[in-house]
């Protein structure tokens, strides 16, 4: 995997969470910048799911198992477009604190992919 690319996806979703997070903290639900934001996030997500899938089909092979990986990556390009579906469906700051979520769940899923392709070794 792209080390680049799965740090800028990790840092514009936790970017996206501490947004959303301080407009849950003043009360307010999500609005359309904040869409706009996730639409970002999302398609970041989008481009490290295409570049995973080439990666594979190419003959390189994740340290801890295929069908795990491709699980996390579509775990990944789903997160955040579920969580603005759910911020949709509650109109009020807690739609806003399901995207911060959504953001931080992001993130931690591609420290969990790094490791599941190799890059943590023990």
């Amino acid at each position: 995997m792209l080390d680049a690319l799965t740090i800028a996806v990790s840092a514009t979703a936790l970017l996206l969470a501490s947004w959303c997070g301080f407009a849950a903290f003043r009360d307010q639900p999500t609005k359309d910048w904040h869409f706009i934001g996730m639409a970002l996030v999302a398609v970041l997500a989008l481009v490290q799911l295409v570049i995973g899938v080439v990666k594979l089909t190419g003959g390189e092979k994740p340290v801890d198992g295929t069908t795990i990986f491709v699980a996390y990556l579509i775990g990944a390009a789903c997160t955040v477009p579920a969580a603005g579906f759910m911020s949709l469906t509650e109109r009020t700051r807690w739609g806003s604190a399901i995207v911060a979520a959504g953001g931080v769940i992001l993130a931690v899923l591609e420290v969990r992919l790094h490791d599941i392709w190799g890059g943590i070794s023990a």
